[in-house]
């Protein structure tokens, strides 16, 4: 009976452990996800960022993204950010500072807090108006319809514009969310902020 019970307790033992490490290889998994979108997040205007260089804690710099996109560094001055990944801007940086002020640098810049971004989604959706995009993930037009609510009653998916703003020109592109969402059509429309979306009205 005792020789039972010890073996009760081993085959519990190894179901733990199993267990445990099943876990860890899920969040480990997980993680490699998590941080391509932190890397793939392109800087924008307002975007607080805060940068430091190793060793050199004279040059550390906490400061928003101006609406032109760039940032004012001590020693190397205005740098334009907006547009790179933390990464491609801290490395632009390093060689500002490489070039005439320091050997081999390593400069790190961070996110600090993330601009408001925001799209609008009109006409025949459950919740018409403005919506804040997330922090870092896109949203594809039928995530922002999603996030409006869903289509009324009376929508027609296959009548979708978009109208969005780019070097001073409104362009307005007509699209068909109702191919989208059965498969028909391949491409994945990414909202971008301050697009704004209209839903139309089916005539029947």
């Amino acid at each position: 009976m005792k020789m039972v019970h010890q073996t009760s307790l081993l085959i519990g033992l190894v179901a733990r452990l199993a267990l445990i490490v099943l876990l860890g290889a899920m969040l480990a998994g997980k993680a490699p996800a998590q941080v391509a979108r932190g890397a793939s997040y392109l800087l924008s205007a307002n975007d607080l960022i805060r940068m430091s260089v190793f060793e050199e804690s004279d040059l550390e710099t906490t400061v928003r993204i101006s609406s032109e996109g760039t940032v004012t560094f001590p020693l190397i001055g205005a740098v334009k950010v907006a547009g790179k990944t933390s990464q491609a801007a801290a490395s632009a940086v390093r060689d500002l500072y490489a070039k005439d002020y320091l050997v081999n640098p390593q400069v790190n810049l961070t996110v600090i807090e993330y601009a408001k971004r925001r799209f609008i989604v009109l006409g025949q959706v459950q919740k018409p108006g403005t919506i804040d995009m997330p922090d870092r993930d896109s949203v594809n037009l039928l995530q922002a319809i999603g996030m409006a609510g869903g289509y009324t009653r009376i929508a027609d998916p296959a009548k979708i514009t978009v109208k969005r703003a780019s070097n001073g020109k409104e362009a307005v592109l007509k699209l068909n969310g109702k191919r989208m969402a059965s498969g028909e059509d391949n491409v994945t429309y990414e909202v971008q902020p301050g697009d704004v979306i209209t839903v139309g009205e089916s005539i029947f």
